[in-house]
């Protein structure tokens, strides 16, 4: 007779009745919120890594002339010999930002430079490479095409036409293509407010003395670190004591302020963790068991008008789930339509031992193969979930799913670099 004793289901089972996986969490998340209301016009310059809140409809043809796209000479094609070589009579030159007034007759051509509006009569460009100049006599070659080293007015944004859409996260090239449209401000989805804590008595924060059996409180500063990166409007209300009224005034608080409120610790089922009777007063929230390792526990819902999570309290448990649920969930209630976190596939330069069930999320080191044919991957050590240092050396998870069994060194997984996540 075995003298284990199991009295509930626990966080070292392989597997368990009634928890979700990843994705399945994951989308019910993302089916429950909603994108912000209220959007903010902004200068271009301060609109970087902001949310489109409304469609850019382009004002003006992009170019808005024909122009040439080389340094050369503007020809009409039938003046060229297609099999050999012709001189032509140069009668001008032509800058970017000039006009030509006088049409191009037979046997001639204009020097050109790029950016330059095709003069009248022209139809092709010959780069001044490809040509023999002698004064005003310039000799072309065979083989050119018609129409060739022309950008065509309207050709990159034709005007009334859809430049950028709602929804889309500002890049340094969207800048420059706003400006070209002359568009000197944009509409954006003002930035999540979030208020985050973390509960539990044994936590210090930094600068007061650690007593028998008191932890300095890191999740705070890693959630800062990741919230701010995330693009949120902050507000940390510091370490709650395991008191009821304390927890009660907290989230009051939080949840009158901010449009998402993130707690990390009490929701497991220690004896101390108050959050889930204060939450049942002050909310509708699920507390949830999800089918992975680390972060088994986690508390999704409503305190007011703000969304909840309640995360692990564990360190590494902590960034694993806001990476996998919390931060998808910023990313729409920006307003992003397209986000997805990177992924790629690299092979295991050391075996791993895992036993079908749960998700796991091991941290790894991506490296780039010598002959920069493939990449390779490799653990970062112990993966404790309180062994925060393995997610600071570490730069990617190595992701397993619910049916992975043990692999060998050599085999092929799917990696989510930590870069892909911001």
């Amino acid at each position: 007779m075995s003298s284990t004793i199991r009295n509930a289901p626990s966080c070292a089972d392989d597997r368990e009745s009634g928890v979700l996986n990843v994705d399945e969490a994951r989308q019910q998340i993302l089916r429950s919120i909603t994108p912000l209301s209220g959007p903010e016009r902004l200068p271009i310059r301060s609109a970087l890594d902001r949310i489109l809140a409304e469609d850019v409809i382009s004002p003006i043809d992009v170019p808005g002339h024909t122009n040439s796209a080389m340094d050369g000479f503007a020809v009409r094609h039938a003046d060229l010999d297609p099999e050999g070589r012709v001189t032509l009579r140069c009668i001008g030159t032509l800058m970017a930002g000039q006009s030509f007034a006088a049409e191009i007759g037979t046997g001639e051509c204009v020097r050109i430079m790029t950016g330059a509006p095709l003069p009248v009569g022209v139809d092709t460009v010959v780069m001044r490479e490809h040509v023999e100049e002698n004064g005003e006599h310039i000799t072309f070659g065979g083989g050119e095409r018609l129409g060739q080293n022309i950008r065509q007015a309207g050709e990159d944004l034709a005007k009334g036409s859809p430049a950028l859409a709602a929804g889309k996260r500002l890049t340094s090239a969207d800048l420059g293509l706003l400006a070209s449209l002359g568009q000197a401000e944009v509409s954006v989805v003002r930035r999540p407010r979030v208020a985050f804590f973390s509960t539990g008595d044994e936590l210090r924060s930094l600068g007061e003395p650690l007593g028998e059996g008191e932890v300095y409180d890191s999740n705070r500063y890693t959630l800062f670190g990741m919230l701010t990166r995330a693009g949120a409007e902050l507000r940390d209300l510091g370490v709650i004591r395991d008191d009821p009224d304390a927890l009660r005034d907290a989230f009051a608080d939080a949840a009158a302020h901010a449009d998402l409120v993130i707690t990390s610790g009490g929701v497991s089922v220690g004896d101390a963790d108050y959050t889930k009777q204060v939450l049942g007063e002050l909310g509708e929230v699920d507390f949830w068991k999800i089918a992975m390792k680390p972060g088994r526990p986690l508390t999704f819902g409503r305190l007011g008008d703000a969304w909840f999570f309640g995360l692990p309290g564990n360190p590494v448990a902590v960034m694993v789930t806001f990476y996998q649920f919390v931060l998808p969930a910023l990313h729409r209630l920006a307003g992003e339509t397209d986000w997805q976190p990177l992924r790629m596939r690299a092979r295991l330069r050391e075996p791993l031992r895992k036993r079908p069930g749960r998700s796991e999320f091991v941290r790894g080191i991506l490296e780039q193969s010598g002959d920069n044919t493939q990449p390779w991957v490799t653990t970062t050590g112990a993966q404790g979930s309180g062994i925060l240092r393995s997610m600071s050396t570490g730069n990617c998870f190595i992701l397993l799913d619910e049916e992975q069994g043990s692999l060998e060194a050599g085999e092929e997984v799917t990696v989510q670099p930590f870069a892909g996540f911001v």
